[in-house]
C-alpha cells in the first residue's frame, strides 16, 4: 500500500457526527380575534375534523352548524342539479361548479355519517331541513345519471334517519311519496350499492302498517328482488331482496297474490337452494360404523393333507450325513403341536420309507436314535409309554406338517367323494369318467351319487343330463376387482357349500357404515329469512280450501230461514274463491316440485327442522 496515494480528505469516508438543526415549528398565535384554526387548510383544521366526526358535542359546539351543512345540498337539488348536461358529460364542467358541487357532496356526506350515531339521527330526524331535503332529492334527481348517484346515494342512507316518520296513503301528494322514486331506483338503477339502499329503504317503510296498502302485487320492487335473488355469492344484495320479499308476502293479501305470480315455482326452488348453500358451511361430516359379526368361508374349496417331501427337500437331504439329514428331515415334516401325539412306530416308519432306498450312501439310524433325536429338534416334545389294555409308545408335542391344497375343478366327487381317480384337465374327459360310472349302475333308476347331492332317484338318461350340473366349465368365471375371495355366511352355523347356493339367506353386510351430515350451529339470518319467506309461502299454499261457514248459517234450529243475498255478492264470492283455490293449488304444485330439494335440508334447532319435516310430508300428497 502507498501511503503516498491515501486521500488528502479522510472525512469523507466517515459520517459526520453533526446533523443539523430542524426549523423549529412556529409558536401558535393565541392574539386576539384570530381565527387561525378553521381557516387554514391544515389536516388538524379544528372545524372539518368537528364535521367529519359526527360527535354530537363537536357539532352542538358551533351555533348553526348543523343548519349550514344543509345550504350546499339545498342548493344543488334547486339549482346545481340542472348543470349535469350531457356535454358536462364529455367536458369538464367549470371549475365554479365543480366546485360548488363538492362542497354540497361534502356536505351531505358529513350529515350522513352523522347519522350513524343515534344521538346525531334523533337531532338530524327532528331537523326541519332533513325531510324536505329527502323528499326532494328522491323525486327529482336521476338514478341513471352518473352525476346524480352519489349525492342521491348519500341521500337514500340519510332517508333511513326520517323512515319512522314516512306515513303514506292514498290521499299522499306525489313530491311527500318517496315510494314512487325508491320503486324506480331498485328496478332501473344498475348500481349495485343504490339497489341495496333502495330496498332496504323500502323494506323499513313499508314495515309499518300504516304504509301496508301501499304494496301491490305487481311491484316493481318484488320484481327486481326476484331478479337479483339467484346471486347467492353477493350476500348483502341477497340479504336485501330477501328481507324486502318478506315484507312483501307478509301481508296475506300479497301472499295469496304472489300464488298466482308466475315466477313463484322458481322463487320458491331459489329459497330451498339458499338455505342448502348456506348450510354446508355448517355441517360436519359424520361416520358410524354399525358392521356386526361377520362369517365367511372361502370361495374356493380347499382341503388339507400332511406334507409329503418334495423333491427339492429329498435331494437336498440325501447329500446331508447323520444325524443332521435326520433333524432336517423332522423340520421339515413335523412341527410343534401341544396337544399333538404320533406312535414311536409311525415316526420309524416314516424315517425309513423315506431314506431305506438311499442307505448305500449314508446308513440309517436305529430306531431308539430316531425317536432320542425328537428331543433334540423339538425340546417340548416327549417320548412316553401310554398304559392301558395294550401298551402305546407315543411321542406327544409334535404333529405331521399339514399342506393346504385348493381342490382340482375336474377332480372326481362320485361315490361320496370317494373316487380314487385322478384329476382331469378337461371338462369332457370328467364327463366320460362319470358315464363309466353310470355304465356300472345296473338299476334303471338311481340317486346322483355325486359328493353330497341330494338329487332325488332319477332315470339314467336324466341323470346323464344331471350329472353335467356338477362340472365345472373349462374357464373360471372372471372376478370383478372389488370381489373378496371369501363368501360371508347368514350365521356361523350355517352349511356350506349347499345344494342351491342361490336360495341361501342373504347375509349381512361386511361394512355397514352410515355417513351424514349434522348441523353444528344455527343458520345464519339470510338462511332464517329464507325459511320465513318458505314458511308463509306454504301455510298460504295449504290453506283450508273448504268455504267457512257464514255467520248464522245455521240460524239455530231454523234452517227454512233463507236470508237474500245480492247477485253481485255471490259472483264476486265466487271469482275471489276460484282465485285463491287457484293459487293453492299452484303453490302445491310447487311444494310437491320442491319436495326432494327440501328432503336436504338439515337444521340444528327442532322447531325449525319440524317445519322442514312438515313440509316435506306435506309434499308427498301432491297438490
Amino acid at each position: 500500500m502507498n501511503p503516498g496515494r491515501l486521500p488528502t480528505n479522510t472525512n469523507a469516508y466517515y459520517r459526520s457526527g453533526y446533523a443539523p438543526q430542524q426549523p423549529a415549528r412556529p409558536a401558535p398565535d393565541v392574539r386576539d380575534d384570530y381565527e387561525r384554526w378553521y381557516t387554514e387548510s391544515v389536516p388538524s383544521n379544528r372545524m372539518s375534523l368537528s364535521l367529519r366526526s359526527g360527535i354530537l358535542s363537536e357539532l352542538a359546539s358551533i351555533p348553526g352548524l348543523t343548519d349550514g351543512l344543509f345550504d350546499w345540498p339545498e342548493w344543488y337539488i334547486s339549482e346545481g342539479y340542472k348543470w349535469s348536461t350531457a356535454a358536462h358529460s364529455l367536458f369538464s364542467p367549470p371549475p365554479d361548479l365543480a366546485r360548488k358541487r363538492r362542497y354540497a357532496l361534502e356536505s351531505l356526506f358529513v350529515l350522513r355519517n352523522a347519522s350513524l350515531l343515534e344521538q346525531n339521527a334523533l337531532e338530524l330526524a327532528n331537523h326541519s331541513h332533513t325531510l324536505p331535503l329527502v323528499l326532494k332529492a328522491l323525486n327529482i334527481l336521476q338514478c341513471d345519471r352518473d352525476e346524480d348517484s352519489e349525492f342521491l346515494l348519500h341521500i337514500i342512507d340519510l332517508y333511513h334517519v326520517v323512515a319512522a316518520k314516512i306515513m303514506v296513503t292514498p290521499t299522499t301528494s306525489a313530491p311527500w311519496n318517496p315510494l314512487q322514486p325508491l320503486q324506480q331506483i331498485a328496478s332501473q338503477s344498475s348500481n349495485r350499492s343504490m339497489i341495496i339502499a333502495a330496498l332496504t329503504a323500502l323494506t323499513v317503510t313499508l314495515s309499518n302498517p300504516v304504509n301496508a296498502v301501499n304494496i301491490t302485487p305487481e311491484s316493481p320492487a318484488l320484481a327486481a328482488s326476484i331478479r337479483y335473488l339467484p346471486l347467492f355469492v353477493d350476500k348483502p344484495l341477497v340479504d336485501a331482496c330477501l328481507n324486502y320479499l318478506y315484507v312483501h308476502i307478509s301481508h296475506m293479501s300479497m301472499a295469496k297474490a304472489f300464488l298466482l305470480h308466475p315466477e313463484m315455482p322458481a322463487v320458491l326452488k331459489l329459497l330451498v337452494s339458499l338455505l342448502l348453500d348456506e348450510q354446508h358451511l355448517l355441517e360436519e361430516r359424520v361416520v358410524l360404523d354399525i358392521s356386526g359379526t361377520i362369517h365367511t368361508v372361502p370361495s374356493t374349496t380347499v382341503s388339507t393333507r400332511d406334507h409329503e417331501l418334495t423333491r427339492e427337500e429329498l435331494d437336498a437331504l440325501l447329500a446331508k450325513p447323520e444325524p443332521q439329514r435326520c433333524y432336517d428331515w423332522m423340520k421339515a415334516m413335523f412341527v410343534a403341536k401341544p396337544d399333538g401325539e404320533l406312535t414311536q412306530v409311525e415316526f420309524w416308519n416314516l424315517y425309513k420309507d423315506v431314506f431305506s432306498p438311499y442307505q448305500e450312501q449314508y446308513p440309517l439310524l436305529v430306531a431308539s436314535d430316531v425317536i432320542k433325536n425328537v428331543n433334540s429338534v423339538f425340546p417340548e416334545a416327549q417320548a412316553m409309554v401310554l398304559q392301558g389294555p395294550v401298551q402305546r409308545f407315543i411321542v406327544r408335542g409334535v404333529d405331521r406338517r399339514k399342506d393346504s391344497i385348493v381342490i382340482d375343478r375336474f377332480k372326481c366327487m362320485w361315490d361320496r367323494s370317494r373316487c380314487s381317480a385322478p384329476a382331469f384337465t378337461a371338462p369332457g374327459d370328467l364327463y366320460d369318467h362319470l358315464l363309466e360310472h353310470l355304465t356300472k349302475i345296473e338299476a334303471p333308476e338311481t340317486p346322483c351319487l355325486w359328493a353330497s347331492c341330494a338329487a332325488p332317484v332319477m332315470p339314467k338318461p336324466s341323470l346323464r343330463s344331471h350329472i353335467l350340473t356338477h362340472i365345472s366349465p373349462s374357464q373360471s368365471v372372471a372376478k370383478h376387482p372389488s370381489q373378496s375371495d371369501t363368501i360371508t355366511l347368514p350365521s356361523q352355523d350355517s352349511p356350506y357349500p349347499i345344494e342351491n347356493p342361490t336360495n341361501r339367506p342373504p347375509p349381512p353386510p361386511r361394512s355397514t357404515v352410515i355417513t351424514y351430515e349434522r348441523p353444528l350451529i344455527d343458520p345464519p339470518s339470510i338462511a332464517l329469512t329464507a325459511l320465513l319467506c318458505i314458511r308463509i309461502l306454504f301455510r298460504t299454499s295449504f290453506a283450508s280450501t273448504d268455504v267457512a261457514p257464514r255467520a248464522d248459517a245455521d240460524h239455530f234450529g231454523f234452517p227454512g230461514i233463507v236470508e237474500d243475498q245480492d247477485d253481485q255478492d255471490i259472483e264476486g264470492d265466487t271469482e275471489i274463491g276460484e282465485s285463491e283455490r287457484e293459487g293453492e293449488r299452484r303453490g302445491r304444485k310447487a311444494f310437491v316440485a320442491v319436495r326432494r330439494l327440501m328432503e336436504g335440508v338439515r337444521i340444528r334447532d327442532e322447531v325449525l327442522n319440524g317445519w322442514i319435516t312438515e313440509m316435506v310430508d306435506a309434499g308427498v300428497s301432491g297438490p
